[in-house]
């Protein structure tokens, strides 16, 4: 599966993200960039071999030494974004810090903003990307095996329904447990952009979509965007993504 990963990864660096910051952020192949969460570091390789300087963190030691043997030149912490000695493991600040689909799965959400003010530069850029919680595959189900996979906000459903149809359908008890954590966890757009006003970030590109970008290369379609209307938009909006600067 990691190696999927890695490759999912940099297809969709090459075909959707580098055009994407090139198109809203100056010089961008001057920036230094840091990802957290890079799994297998798929997006950090394309950058690497671009000669773009980059560095990662990733929580899980396994998707490290995926990433490690592909590219042992790319330096990537094993950390926690939320830990109080990250910013000095790490040493440096970024132009440029990105981050797909993490953040929903952090708990402590204001010390993983406290940590990612630190780390950026003056006028740097935040680009993150994350399901809303309310939407309907935020619990992460199209990641099973059965028919329950293809069923929207399946996690709206009470904990003890949502455990009798894993058995039914024989679905893993792993894969139903974080069904149900990725739902009680997940962040709202709302809560989202409270969040980042905190931390004197402004958005300089928000889109939300019910296709995302990612889509065109694991369902073969293409991005569909949905208006940004409050409350609506929290159920519509499969994907979010925002590109945030520091103010100056």
């Amino acid at each position: 599966m990691g190696e999927k990963h890695y490759y999912e990864q940099k297809e969709h660096t090459i075909s959707y993200l580098i055009p994407y910051f090139q198109k809203h952020i100056p010089s961008f192949k001057a920036n230094n960039i840091l990802e957290i969460g890079c799994a297998e570091a798929g997006f950090l390789s394309v950058l690497h071999q671009s000669g773009i300087k980059a560095k990662g963190v990733e929580i899980e030691a396994q998707r490290v030494e995926t990433a490690n043997n592909k590219n042992p030149n790319i330096k990537i912490y094993i950390g926690d974004i939320t830990d109080e000695g990250i910013v000095d493991q790490i040493g440096d600040t970024f132009d440029l810090i990105v981050m797909r689909d993490t953040i929903e799965h952090i708990h402590d959400r204001m010390a993983a903003f406290s940590n990612i003010s630190k780390l950026l530069k003056k006028n740097g850029y935040l680009y993150i990307t994350f399901p809303p919680k309310y939407s309907g595959f935020s619990g992460h189900q199209q990641n099973g095996k059965s028919i329950l996979r293809f069923v929207p906000y399946l996690h709206f459903l009470p904990d003890f329904i949502i455990r009798f149809l894993g058995k039914i359908f024989k679905e893993k008890n792993i894969l139903i447990e974080r069904v149900i954590l990725n739902y009680k966890d997940g962040l709202s757009i709302r809560a989202f952009e409270n969040y980042y006003s905190k931390f004197n970030l402004i958005p300089v590109v928000k889109e939300l979509y019910i296709f995302r970008p990612i889509y065109k290369i694991r369902f073969k379609v293409s991005p569909i965007k949905v208006p940004n209307i409050p409350l609506v938009r929290e159920f519509i909006a499969f994907g979010c993504e925002y590109l945030l600067q520091v103010k100056d």
